[in-house]
């Protein structure tokens, strides 16, 4: 709420309050955190609320299965996209079929891992995915994860 004073004047004796001793007037010490939470609680919404925001990607409908996650790495994992118009982007950057191959080489020359993310639309054929698949063990990567979404039909018949 802001500085005050606090008054410490003590009323000494007895001539009536005509003679009073000038007290020394300290300043308040307390305080008031209430104006810095509200903000940070503000400011931690509005991060909660951008951070999905800041992950650029294509927009794909995978399809759904009953597979568990992968564990997540060190190092941000390497992504293939096939697109539902038959467009193939490495990470976010769309490439030709026919650079795939060169272009998976020099990344796989200074990678660490040699896992790669497959994010295929539900409504591209199975042939293009296997396609691409051989061109990314073409191009060195043999641990390649088919990205999926969860909560999708199990095959034993029984719901999740």
């Amino acid at each position: 709420m802001g500085a005050g004073t606090i008054s410490n004047a003590p009323v000494r004796g007895g001539h009536g309050g005509r003679r009073r001793r000038r007290s020394r007037v300290r300043p308040m010490s307390e305080i008031n955190v209430t104006p810095f939470v509200d903000v940070m609680l503000v400011l931690l919404i509005v991060f909660m609320v951008s951070a999905p925001l800041l992950t650029v990607g294509v927009p794909v409908r995978l399809p759904e299965t009953a597979a568990e996650a992968l564990p997540t790495e060190q190092e941000e994992p390497l992504t293939v996209t096939l697109a539902e118009d038959g467009r193939v982007l490495l990470m976010a950057n769309e490439t030709e079929s026919a650079d795939l191959v060169a272009q998976l080489r020099a990344i796989a020359a200074e990678r660490e891992t040699r896992r790669v993310f497959l994010r295929a639309d539900g409504a591209v054929p199975y042939a293009r995915v296997a396609e691409v698949m051989g061109a990314l063990n073409a191009g060195g990567f043999r641990d390649i994860g088919l990205v999926t979404d969860a909560g999708g039909p199990r095959l034993d018949g029984t719901d999740r």
